[in-house]
């Protein structure tokens, strides 16, 4: 299992479409995937259709009640595509996380994915956890660094950020790498910087050309740049249809594909935890 933790302080620079989209794309691929909604607007589980503010189902019981990931997961329409939604409910369960002392407050999703099925157990079906289930557990991280997210961030193996090229973007990310390397330092030796994914990039632009640059001096960068697309990306989160699928051959949809193959070879494969 590998997880992936995918976040920006910034709001509006695709990161849940590029959540979306990736998980979408690692599932096509044959790998299993458990696309973890960790923000309470709950974007990623209305992409999916899957978004209920009256369903308590979701991130707010492994904060709280720590309960087993895999019990929390929903089917969405796509074969080996599963997802954890949020709602409000996660507003308060990092407030009331903070002031609960009684049980260790940054490894509740750590421990939460290496938790056995109660529920499969009490059905007669083999026990088995989100860790031995899926090929990999990706993160929609909400624009925050608050308890749920350092919980993520606690249990992935890559940190991936979208960026668009802009300097409240580049402002915003000092403090994103500086919150990564805490956690590095503190509870996930092994958590690795992945890289900058660009987005919503204008290669007729020198200002973005340049901007790449200067993103390029100070931290890893992706090869792929996800190009701008007008009008596909926001159809399809009505259509609540993964923008590669909805617009096949829009610039950004081609640009996804790339960038899921250059992470693949980048990493070098996935180990399943049972092997």
């Amino acid at each position: 299992m590998r997880a992936i933790s995918i976040i920006n302080l910034k709001g509006g620079v695709a990161k849940t479409t590029t959540t979306v989209n990736m998980a979408y794309l690692l599932a096509k691929k044959g790998y299993k995937v458990l696309l973890v909604d960790n923000d309470k607007q709950g974007n990623a589980s209305k992409a999916f259709g899957l978004y209920d503010p009256e369903d308590h189902d979701n991130m707010a019981r492994v904060m709280l009640e720590g309960t087993a990931l895999i019990d929390l997961a929903a089917s969405t329409k796509y074969e080996n595509l599963d997802i954890v939604p949020a709602n409000m409910d996660l507003l308060e369960a990092n407030l009331r996380v903070i002031t609960d002392v009684s049980r260790p407050q940054q490894t509740r999703i750590k421990k939460a994915i290496h938790k056995v099925s109660i529920e499969r157990e009490l059905q007669g079906k083999e026990p088995t956890s989100a860790a031995k289930e899926y090929d990999f557990i990706i993160f929609d991280n909400a624009p925050d660094v608050n308890m749920s997210i350092i919980n993520a961030l606690v249990v992935s193996d890559d940190v991936i950020v979208p960026v668009e090229i802009d300097q409240y973007s580049f402002d915003g990310l000092d403090i994103l790498l500086e919150q990564v390397a805490a956690v590095r330092e503190d509870f996930n030796p092994e958590l690795n910087f992945a890289g900058c994914l660009v987005t919503k990039y204008k290669s007729r632009e020198d200002v973005q050309a340049q901007g790449v640059e200067v993103l390029q001096s100070s931290c890893k960068v992706f090869n792929t740049k996800i190009r701008r697309t007008e009008n596909k990306p926001k159809e399809s989160t009505f259509a609540k249809i993964p923008l590669v699928e909805y617009s096949v051959r829009c610039g950004a949809s081609q640009d996804y594909k790339k960038f899921v193959d250059e992470y693949l070879k980048e990493i070098g494969g996935v180990k399943r935890e049972n092997d």
